[in-house]
């Protein structure tokens, strides 16, 4: 009787101390995503489907409000023809600034091929909250077409997809774009 008062205790027992182990096991694995900085986007880095609209991801939350409120109006509006915007890239910290650039440099074989792509993180709009990369395509269209209405101005011509704010352009329309970033100015620091 003793051998099968035991085995029923065992069965009773098992899912118990199963949970438990999960229980400990999640706790785990939230202590160790915390100790190793548990937002992988932190640095500004974000997931596919982030919209002007995610508020819990720095590359957004970090924009200058100005931008970020041109930006919201403007895919509000661009919602109503069926168009979302997507944030492939917002404001980024320095130190991701600094490993998007030295990526390009591996990518395009030197650094003076790779400022064609990536700033400094001490010339990046993007580390000042300044400028938003943008997507998909049909996005960046709407925006090339209707972004000066609301002051959003493509900067570069081979970066359809990153937008600056630029206040005068619902008068005057979008200044000249730069071929590229090592055209601006600003990059010359």
């Amino acid at each position: 009787m003793s051998s099968t008062r035991t085995r029923a205790r065992s069965r009773r027992t098992r899912p118990v101390v199963l949970t438990l182990l999960v229980v400990a096991l999640v706790a785990v694995a939230a202590w160790f995503l915390d100790a190793l900085g548990d937002r992988p986007w932190a640095d500004g880095e974000v997931s596919d489907d982030v919209t002007v609209f995610d508020d819990e991801f720095p590359a957004v939350a970090n924009l200058d409000p100005d931008l970020l409120a041109a930006l919201r109006e403007a895919a509000t509006d661009a919602a109503d023809d069926g168009i979302t915007f997507s944030v492939t890239s917002g404001w980024r910290s320095p130190e991701y600034q600094d490993r998007l650039l030295s990526d390009a440099v591996s990518e395009y074989g030197s650094v003076a091929e790779a400022a064609r792509w990536v700033a400094t993180a001490e010339t990046s709009p993007h580390v000042q909250g300044d400028a938003l990369d943008v997507g998909p395509w049909d996005a960046m269209d709407w925006l090339s077409t209707s972004g000066a209405r609301y002051g959003l101005c493509q900067v570069y011509a081979n970066e359809p997809w990153h937008y600056e704010l630029r206040p005068d352009a619902a008068q005057v329309g979008c200044p000249p774009m730069y071929d590229d970033p090592t055209q601006d100015p600003r990059m010359q620091q």
